[in-house]
């Protein structure tokens, strides 16, 4: 059956048009788009229309994690410090309690406007390390999490072999992730397997990175990748921290990303996960493959990473989607702000991340990374046109920093002005997940979070 809205504005692939008529398969399909069209028996939308934001990065067992690591510690507390917090953390954690996070931070995400997520699913084990008998227990938990809210998903099984550079042993900490090739084929397929015919849901995979995994493994990831589906994407977290870059350069002679661009064919499926620490050649050479960079500002902030080098990279045509990682901050407009903030205080100067002159810096922003988390991704999303997916958000034109707000102007006001709440209503798949900012699910969703996180914190 085919659904029919009418929004008063909508953000389409071509910019900004006015009175505009949507037509949705029974698929969730955007098959026909009018501009300056009537209304006529169509469902009319409460306000100005954009796609959808992709996150293309979540770890959304985290979520429970944030906010439990904010005390002083040693000097030189970091990345690596806070990483040994996490993982005492997660000893404590069921397959019950990450299905009840997964579904409380994705409810969170869809009001906040994120309507699709790459799930970066690398606890595999029981605390402890045993297998579970079901190999992809914890990975259908996640679909089952995105089925109960709605948003669309592609889940990464993430391949974790080793704890450095050059096939260190694991440590104790990380072994509920560790797997070998085998077993992370077994989990691989059977996702692959769950997942098939499921609206707004696919697989990718993700070595972890160059520390957790040799290049015999990296490359016997790509092959199992391409043997299941050639367009499969492939992320990979690269050059997060100085240490890592550092480590790196022991180990190889080379950094990071300049080792991935060498001995890799890096392409449009790849994503690049921060990608942080960067110098100009390697960011130009980068953006040349059509890969994206995956970048998470609130988590970088959070962790101390650094800025991505994001001119160089920007000017040689590189593509950027964000993501929400940790879930410190489960906001896209946010992620966007501290993006570009970050960027001004690199450079001691305002606008740095703008097109060109008089040009909107909050819709080129959005533009962008919406496009480029669709890529990630590898869902047809992130713009409004015939033939991709109507995810999209309806703006609340009733929030007073967007009030009286038109076009872009609307963008540049959610991103930078002092929006609390930009979003009124979500579609996912032709399927509305939130009205007047409010989750179906979200009472209960938060009931079942609040008692796992009652006894974690008990």
């Amino acid at each position: 059956m085919i659904q029919h809205y009418w929004a008063p504005s909508a953000l389409l692939s071509d910019g900004w048009a006015n009175a505009v008529r949507f037509e949705v398969d029974a698929q969730g399909m955007i098959i026909t788009i009018t501009p300056d069209a009537s209304a006529d028996e169509a469902e009319m939308l409460r306000g100005p229309v954009v796609p959808g934001m992709p996150s293309l990065h979540s770890i959304s067992f985290q979520r429970a994690l944030a906010g439990l690591t904010e005390k002083g510690g040693p000097q030189g507390d970091s990345f690596w410090s806070w990483r040994k917090l996490m993982y005492r953390f997660l000893e404590g954690l069921q397959p019950d309690d990450i299905e009840a996070i997964t579904t409380q931070v994705q409810i969170e995400m869809l009001r906040a406007g994120y309507t699709s997520v790459a799930e970066f699913h690398y606890l595999h084990h029981q605390p402890g390390g045993a297998p579970y008998a079901n190999s992809a227990e914890i990975g259908e938990r996640l679909i089952a999490a995105a089925e109960t809210t709605g948003i669309a998903m592609t889940l990464l099984p993430v391949l974790y072999a080793h704890d450095s550079f050059g096939g260190t042993p694991p440590t104790a900490g990380q072994r509920r992730f560790v797997t070998d090739l085998p077993r992370f084929a077994s989990i691989v397929e059977t996702l692959n397997a769950r997942l098939q015919g499921r609206r707004g849901l696919r697989l990718g995979i993700a070595p972890h990175s160059l520390r957790a995994v040799t290049p015999a493994q990296l490359q016997a990831a790509v092959v199992l990748a391409d043997t299941i589906d050639a367009t499969m994407p492939i992320h990979i977290n690269a050059a997060v921290q100085q240490k890592e870059v550092d480590d790196c350069l022991a180990w190889s002679g080379r950094r990071p990303v300049n080792w991935l661009l060498d001995n890799q064919n890096l392409g449009p499926r790849w994503c690049l996960i921060h990608a942080t620490h960067t110098e100009v050649g390697e960011a130009e050479r980068f953006a040349r493959t059509g890969a994206v960079a995956g970048l998470c500002p609130t988590t970088e902030g959070d962790l101390g990473d650094g800025f991505f080098n994001a001119v160089p990279f920007l000017r040689a045509g590189g593509r950027i989607g964000i993501g929400n990682d940790s879930h410190v901050g489960v906001d896209p407009f946010l992620e966007l702000k501290l993006f570009e903030y970050g960027q001004r205080l690199r450079f001691e100067r305002r606008n740095v991340l703008a097109k060109g002159i008089g040009a909107s810096l909050g819709g080129h922003l959005y533009r962008i990374t919406a496009a480029g988390g669709a890529q990630a991704l590898g869902q047809p999303v992130g713009t409004l046109a015939e033939g991709q997916r109507a995810d999209w958000l309806v703006l609340d034109s009733d929030e007073p920093a967007l009030a009286e707000h038109s076009g872009d102007g609307l963008l540049d006001a959610a991103i930078f002005g002092p929006a609390r709440r930009p979003v009124r209503d979500v579609m996912v798949a032709g399927r509305w997940c939130v009205r007047d900012g409010e989750h179906p699910q979200q009472a209960a969703s938060f009931a079942r979070y609040r008692t796992v996180m009652k006894r974690l914190l008990s």
